[in-house]
């Protein structure tokens, strides 16, 4: 089964910009009557929203009508295979003078302060990190000299954060400030209280974004933003719908005044949910789509972006993690109708399967020996459901008699027509309800018919219930 792709290529092209306009006049030597293109960092992406073709003196003038959004830009060389990076902000109309073969080492701005701050902030990165690197090999050929070599290293570091301090304390609400303040990571202090173990990463949690706002569209034009986005929530956040739930809703709150901010954060956290890690995960997306999109359009979103995420968050609304599963109830081997919930069993082990697909005739097989040996006695029942697709119910009934499968299961047949009267009749599918994209697919609930595990593997099952035995012991 192939996950389902990610929304981007489902949004409409949106102006990036305010009205007033920009003019950033490059010279590049050695180029000449080559074009050069002007990108700006998106997450992960790189887009380019501007080119011009320098002149015989390798000049070249990115124009246009309307105010770019912040952040940090790249001009991309004729080849697109290198680039340098330039602050854009509130000042839009400054020249920027530099070679290839010295752009790493030297680059000259006329009116603009900010960068001129940035690229003596970026030399004074490379200068210290390099020492700091030199003295870390140093410390590992002479390891009798390390406490000398870590003071001198300290010395360094501290330089460093004094350096970022004062460009934040000089100007806070400018752009290389905001750009640092987002970067920076907390300082955990000495703890007060040895007792309490959870001291240090409380702290650093609750002080991660310190003076970040997330209304500042400049931060998502920059190489590191997302990923800072990503370490907060993988290691941060508690690994609960509740925790993340509540995290997005704070994030999108400050980000709500701002179009392009907002744009950004809903795409970063539709896409990342769209296709779960943990089966959890579910709720989020649901969440998602009852709070940003089912009653909500958005300019930058298109009707099939929309109905993807609408399609996606109804298949899983019926079957999410720890809510009571949807009921199944269709005819047995015998013609009679049986249904999950008659079930009485502790556990309960749904098995929707293609009696036509030789996956399923390699797994349920292996089902059935695990049932035996293990699952039975720890209370399980499985209950299979057959969906009919290319084949019959000879299949369906011939597989069961050759593989002995009648001792312990329940086995029902959903056949095209049952489908489509549930369909006709305005009632969803069994497939939708289970989210149903291949076969076999497994869900196990509990005696009360919830859903604690969904979409997994016969191994996954066996160690869910092992654990769930010592638990209980």
């Amino acid at each position: 089964m192939k996950p389902i792709a990610v929304l981007f290529f489902l949004i409409t092209s949106t102006s990036l910009f305010a009205q007033e306009g920009y003019e950033i006049k490059v010279t590049l030597k050695p180029f000449k009557n080559e074009f050069i293109y002007l990108g700006h960092y998106q997450g992960k992406q790189l887009p380019i929203i501007d080119s011009v073709k320098l002149n015989d003196k390798s000049e070249g003038v990115f124009k246009g009508t309307k105010k770019l959004g912040g952040g940090i830009y790249l001009v991309g060389f004729p080849d697109k295979s290198r680039h340098f990076e330039i602050l854009v902000d509130k000042n839009q109309k400054f020249s920027v003078i530099a070679d290839s073969a010295t752009v790493d080492r030297k680059i000259d701005f006329i009116n603009s302060p900010e960068n001129e701050q940035f690229r003596a902030y970026q030399d004074f990165m490379m200068k210290n990190g390099t020492a700091v690197d030199a003295l870390y090999k140093k410390r590992s050929a002479n390891p009798a000299d390390s406490v000398s070599i870590n003071a001198e290293i300290e010395n360094l570091n501290k330089s460093i954060r004094q350096y970022r301090l004062d460009i934040i304390n000089k100007d806070a609400i400018g752009i290389l400030a905001a750009l640092l303040k987002a970067m920076r990571d907390p300082e955990v202090p000495a703890n007060p209280d040895p007792s309490d173990s959870t001291f240090a990463y409380r702290f650093y949690k609750n002080n991660f974004w310190n003076g970040v706002n997330f209304w500042d569209e400049r931060l998502m034009r920059t190489p590191f933003f997302e990923s800072r986005i990503d370490k907060y929530y993988e290691q941060l956040v508690y690994p609960s719908p509740d925790s993340v739930i509540k995290e997005i809703d704070h994030m999108l709150g400050y980000a709500s005044v701002n179009e392009e901010m907002q744009k950004f954060l809903l795409l970063k956290f539709v896409n990342r949910y769209l296709n779960q890690k943990y089966m959890w995960e579910d709720a989020v997306f649901v969440h998602l789509f009852e709070k940003y999109f089912a009653q909500k359009n958005y300019s930058w979103l298109t009707e099939a972006g929309k109905k993807t995420i609408t399609d996606r968050a109804y298949s899983l609304m019926a079957n999410i993690f720890g809510k009571p599963a949807a009921d199944i109830e269709l005819p047995n081997l015998d013609g009679k109708k049986n249904n999950i919930y008659s079930i009485s069993s502790p556990y309960t082990l749904v098995v929707i399967w293609d009696p036509r697909c030789g996956h399923c005739k390699e797994v349920l097989p292996r089902l059935d020996s695990l049932y035996h040996a293990k699952w039975k006695a720890m209370g399980l029942q499985p209950f299979a459901m057959a969906k009919e697709t290319d084949g019959s119910k000879k299949d369906w009934t011939e597989f069961i008699e050759q593989h002995d499968l009648k001792k312990g299961w329940m086995h029902v047949y959903y056949s095209k027509g049952d489908e489509k009267t549930r369909v006709d009749s305005g009632i969803p599918s069994y497939s939708q309800l289970y989210d149903v994209q291949s076969f076999p697919t497994l869900y196990l609930l509990d005696k009360d018919k919830r859903i604690i595990a969904k979409k997994v593997t016969e191994e996954q099952i066996d160690e869910i219930l092992l654990l769930r035995t010592r638990n209980q012991n």
